[in-house]
């Protein structure tokens, strides 16, 4: 198979959920990248300083997302499987069986359509099924209500908050703290490929 023929297949899809599918992050998405981390409104939800990011800031977040010991997604919109955000999970410790998840929707056409709940719960799904963690964790800020609420539908449980830890436009917010266990998590897709 030639390079054009793999390009008109489609992108590559490790896990296909039922809104949205995921796959590796890709180097010609760098511009895409850049603009979503670039809208304040998008990134709004992150722990990111409120600051233009340049080009060579984001292929230095991009070289060490694709190359480091993290596992970084890409999220498609399965029906045009058009790019729509990043996902990963981050300081993966398998000793503990450990990680923090992290999830970015950059096409505001995309918020409130339940993909983050899915991704979340596809994310959960590799993190237990596919990497054998066994507790993974996440941070959602209180004036992210739409996050929150996705966390909870995926299986998250709040175990705590860090208040007023978080200033956003002159107003003091609380950071909510979230995980879920692997025993408390029922597999939608992973189990199932692996065996």
């Amino acid at each position: 198979m030639t390079t054009n023929e793999a390009v008109e297949q489609g992108p590559i899809v490790n896990i296909r959920g039922e809104r949205v599918a995921l796959g590796p992050i890709r180097r010609d998405l760098l511009p895409l990248y850049q603009r979503w981390i670039n809208d304040w409104e998008v990134t709004r939800t992150l722990a990111l300083l409120v600051r233009p990011m340049t080009w060579e800031a984001e292929e230095a977040w991009y070289s060490g997302a694709a190359t480091g010991a993290g596992a970084t997604f890409q999220v498609y919109e399965l029906t045009t499987m058009r790019p729509i955000g990043t996902t990963g999970l981050h300081d993966i410790d398998h000793q503990h069986g450990t990680a923090v998840f992290g999830l970015l929707i950059g096409e505001k056409d995309c918020w409130g359509k339940g993909y983050g709940t899915e991704v979340a719960r596809l994310m959960l799904d590799y993190g237990f099924n596919a990497l054998g963690l066994h507790n993974i964790m996440l941070q959602v800020y209180a004036h992210n209500e739409r996050g929150y609420r996705a966390y909870l539908r995926a299986g998250y449980k709040e175990i705590g908050r860090r208040r007023q830890a978080l200033r956003r436009a002159g107003q003091w917010h609380d950071i909510i703290l979230m995980d879920c266990l692997a025993t408390e998590f029922e597999s939608p897709v992973v189990r199932e490929m692996l065996s």
